[in-house]
């Protein structure tokens, strides 16, 4: 293997700047060329590549975030035609291998693209889902939680002042990762997320009770995937009658300087996916698993995951004893 490309795809996650530093690097420490591919999948259907060949290209990322690449949804790349077009891209530019930064669906893609065109590619996990199995953890999930942590923390003086109920709808469409932890280390009083049965009643019950009590504030941690912040703010306010508001996180949670954690999980996983490529390791992906680098097939990876069951639920548990 002689050249290497390296393109971050789907939803963008802190961290990604310095997996892509990373990569470039560690390519170059091996005496290998590199390829950056801009936008995705999408840059490679249309030739959209640039000479990394420099280490120096990558200086000053590590704590920016987003991607220096850029990033794309390709629909195109989802049709054999899109996938016959960016395997053009590979072999012209003499691509041996591609490091493929993302989630699910770009690890869906890149499994496609080796089964039809053969090629090597390995996976670098970030997303701020944290969805992946395979690694106890992808690259910006820990940032995105502090980055909801930090304005949860803002809107509890709000909360507090103005004696009301807050619902805050956070990311996570199928992993309640970030709802979970942020309500624990929030002090919220109640968090709703996936595979959770959400009930309403009981929770409106919760806050009558605290109020009789002298309980005058209430934050609820809202997942995206188990429920809407202002559909639950009207379901509190026809059953209790009290002050309730709705505040979405949205996405603000994906960017943001990368925190430390994401940074050195980035920086592990660049220089664990240049060396799987070049041990002529293909259609798996580098994660960590109690510290330790560990290569899973994409077949797996992009398996529904539920890792954290165990761990979530017991973290809910002690929020609600906590919030007591």
């Amino acid at each position: 293997m002689k050249r290497i490309g390296v393109l971050t795809s789907g939803g963008d996650a802190p961290g990604m700047n310095a997996a892509i530093r990373s990569t470039v690097r560690c390519a170059a420490h091996r005496g290998l060329e590199i390829r950056g591919i801009m936008r995705g999948y999408e840059g490679l259907i249309k030739n959209e590549v640039i000479n990394m060949d420099d280490p120096r290209s990558v200086s000053n990322i590590l704590s920016r975030g987003g991607t220096i690449l850029k990033t794309a949804r390709s629909e195109e790349f989802m049709t054999k035609t899109g996938r016959k077009k960016a395997f053009e891209t590979v072999k012209n530019n003499g691509i041996d291998g591609l490091v493929i930064i993302g989630g699910n669906g770009s690890f869906t893609g890149a499994h496609i693209f080796w089964r039809e065109f053969k090629v090597p590619s390995i996976g670098v996990p970030a997303t701020i889902d944290n969805d992946i199995s395979g690694s106890d953890y992808a690259i910006g999930s820990h940032t995105a939680v502090n980055t909801a942590l930090d304005a949860i923390d803002k809107i509890r003086d709000t909360v507090t002042s103005m004696e009301r109920i807050y619902v805050v709808e956070v990311m996570g469409r199928e992993d309640p990762f970030i709802a979970i932890r942020v309500g624990l280390a929030g002090g919220a009083e109640e968090v709703v997320f996936p595979y959770m049965k959400y009930d309403i009643g009981r929770i409106c019950k919760e806050i009558k009770k605290g109020r009789e009590k002298g309980k005058v504030s209430w934050i609820i941690v809202v997942a995206e995937g188990a429920g809407k912040a202002p559909d639950v703010v009207k379901d509190i306010k026809k059953k209790t009658g009290f002050s309730s508001r709705a505040v979405v996180l949205g996405h603000i949670q994906r960017g943001g300087t990368p925190a430390a954690v994401d940074r050195i999980l980035a920086s592990v996983l660049g220089a664990a996916a240049v060396e799987a490529l070049t041990a002529g390791k293909t259609d798996s992906m580098v994660g960590v698993v109690s510290n330790e680098p560990k290569t899973t097939p994409y077949e797996i990876a992009i398996k529904e995951d539920r890792k954290n069951v165990r761990t979530d639920q017991r973290l809910y548990n002690l929020t609600k004893i906590l919030a007591k």
